[in-house]
């Protein structure tokens, strides 16, 4: 699903894969400045007290959170120093790109790279040795961790949305709205190896900002149905 976006929407527009790559750089970064923020603590702590270790790793996951949407707000700023320098070198004062569709470009490069890190993770433990479930735990943790994945990237692409919305008409709500859905989302991959208790509510928390993004763009239940109907 997340490729199809890509092939869909965005790879035909050379400014569409500029913003993308943009975007995925900035969640690049503020990966590695949480990772590197988690290495620090984890070096710093007694490695032999297990209540610390899962602190610092709970930590970790809430401070990448944070820091993802920081960025998030400080690529909306570029974004918007961008816009207004296409608007001044534009013939006809207009921007050949909107605001909301940026939102929505940016939100899938956030995801994408989300989504290439968790596959890469996914992969390094399926090298082995070892196999699934072996001691007893549940074989569904390639699938469940697949299923995830693409909840994240889509969770991105929403978030964005929303968040560039908030932005713009200055509803800090939305934003702060945004923030702790991300933070939920998070928190409930601590349910595993209970996947259900993650994955349940994450595709529901998707659903309701799949909904909220779709009418802040300006979709209607009217223009659903024609879509459906293929009219």
């Amino acid at each position: 699903p997340a490729l199809g976006l890509f092939l869909f929407t965005i790879a035909r527009d050379p400014l569409r894969i500029i913003i993308l790559i943009a975007g995925a750089f900035f969640w690049l970064v503020s990966l590695l400045l949480s990772s590197l923020i988690w290495f620090i603590a984890i070096k710093a702590s007694n490695p032999q007290d297990e209540l610390l270790q899962k602190g610092l790793l709970i930590f970790g996951v809430m401070f990448s959170v944070l820091l993802q949407e920081a960025f998030r707000f400080l690529y909306y700023k570029l974004l918007r120093k961008a816009i207004e320098g296409l608007v001044a070198l534009s013939e006809d004062s207009c921007s050949p790109i909107s605001i909301q569709q940026m939102a929505y470009v940016a939100g899938v490069g956030f995801g994408l790279m989300s989504g290439a890190f968790s596959t890469i993770n996914l992969l390094a433990d399926a090298l082995g040795p070892g196999t699934v479930g072996i001691h007893g735990d549940s074989q569904l943790y390639f699938l469940t961790s697949a299923f995830m994945t693409m909840v994240m990237i889509f969770l991105h692409t929403f978030w964005a949305i929303l968040f560039f919305h908030g932005c713009e008409h200055q509803r800090w709500w939305e934003i702060t709205a945004v923030v702790v859905m991300h933070l939920a989302v998070s928190g409930l991959t601590f349910c595993n190896p209970l996947y259900i208790g993650s994955l349940v509510p994450s595709y529901l928390l998707m659903a309701t900002a799949a909904t909220w993004a779709y009418l802040l763009s300006g979709g209607s239940a009217q223009n659903l149905r024609r879509f459906l109907l293929c009219k």
